[in-house]
């Protein structure tokens, strides 16, 4: 006959073992007391956060990970750990495109975790500018969509701003149904941004036929008027039902299930390598044949891979364009740096955007 370990002796052994963790997590925590203060009395100044840091240590953890708990589970139980750490040492604020429930405030709790400040903004380029007047230690911005493609807001402002990207994030975007009330049936307005009208058309038409679909702002402001209306619901991810108490009616509604936004971190610190870093890159080539060629020559040459190409207009001439372009490696690489410097003699504009670690999951 099968042995079975009685009830009550296994709870005994888990309230043993969350004694110990505890125990451990409070012990991590003044060790992170004390690095703030090693940090402060050698001079160091502004936020302690370390994006090449944090990078090393979630992937470490994923290399520890033997289960039964998945990576994901894993990564984010320290990372929010990491981010209750940190605020011990010193406190962030971070620049994010409110309101409060945005996908870009999604984006920020998952790179950061919980225990910062997340201050909203109305627009992308306030939020480049609350990092440059040092309000902020850092900035979320959204920089490309898989189904949309580039967020051309974003690459327009660094070419005025001496921001460096510092890390990313990857964002599977979920829309979800919720509101106030029990059942579909309930339902007389839907509210939610344009594009999340759009790229949930299907469900729309299968499941709620004949209801008004009404357009507005962002996702947030949807569940915002969603939370003060009656037989009403809102389009939106699932910080937004956090921030304003409503209740997830369906998950995951949108038609395209793949439908990523990939955000950059913005600050004014360039993070040491990894090994699991990307590149990114601003240059202008002037209007002559062949320059493109010049540019993309180097890293094929040299085995260097390249992620992302996306072309703007300079504004400075007919026919001029500004390139930014993501590649494999870091600028303290040796290959990258070998093709960088070639890059930087074959064009009339070079800036570095910055070398950071890759989104982790």
């Amino acid at each position: 006959m099968l042995s079975v370990t009685p009830l009550s002796e296994l709870r005994d052994k888990i309230d043993a073992i969350d004694e110990q963790i505890l125990q451990l997590i409070n012990q991590r925590a003044t060790y992170a007391i004390d690095v703030a203060k090693t940090k402060i009395a050698q001079g160091e100044q502004g936020t302690f956060y370390r994006p090449d840091r944090e990078s090393l240590v979630l992937r470490r953890i994923m290399e520890l990970n033997q289960g039964p708990l998945p990576d994901l589970t894993a990564v984010r139980f320290f990372r929010e750990l990491m981010s209750a750490c940190l605020a011990l040492e010193k406190p962030m604020d971070i620049a994010f495109l409110g309101p409060e429930g945005t996908f870009t405030q999604q984006a920020v709790f998952k790179h950061f975790g919980h225990a910062v400040k997340t201050i909203p903004v109305t627009t992308i380029n306030e939020i480049f500018s609350a990092v440059e007047s040092d309000n902020c230690q850092f900035g979320v911005v959204p920089v490309e969509n898989s189904t949309e493609g580039v967020i051309s807001h974003t690459l327009d402002r660094f070419s005025t701003s001496p921001l460096q990207i510092c890390g990313e994030v990857e964002i599977r975007v979920h829309q979800n149904l919720m509101g106030n009330i029990t059942s579909l049936a309930e339902i007389t307005e839907v509210y939610s941004h344009q594009q999340s009208l759009a790229q949930c058309r299907q469900w729309l038409d299968n499941h709620l036929p004949g209801v008004k679909l009404t357009a507005v702002s962002s996702n947030a402001e949807a569940a915002r008027l969603a939370s003060i209306n009656k037989q009403t619901a809102a389009i939106a991810g699932i910080v937004a039902a956090e921030v304003y108490h409503l209740e997830i009616l369906e998950k995951s509604i949108e038609d395209e299930p793949n439908n990523t936004t990939r955000f950059i971190i913005i600050g004014q610190q360039s993070p040491t390598p990894t090994g699991n870093d990307k590149t990114s890159l601003l240059v202008s080539t002037g209007n002559q044949p062949g320059a493109l060629h010049k540019i993309l020559e180097p890293f094929a040459k040299l085995g260097i891979g390249m992620v992302n190409i996306e072309s703007r207009p300079s504004r400075q001439g007919l026919w001029d364009y500004l390139f930014f372009i993501d590649i494999e490696g870091h600028s303290d690489d040796v290959v990258v740096s070998q093709a960088l410097d070639i890059v930087k003699d074959s064009v009339k504009m070079f800036r570095l955007l910055g070398s950071y670690p890759k989104a982790v999951l």
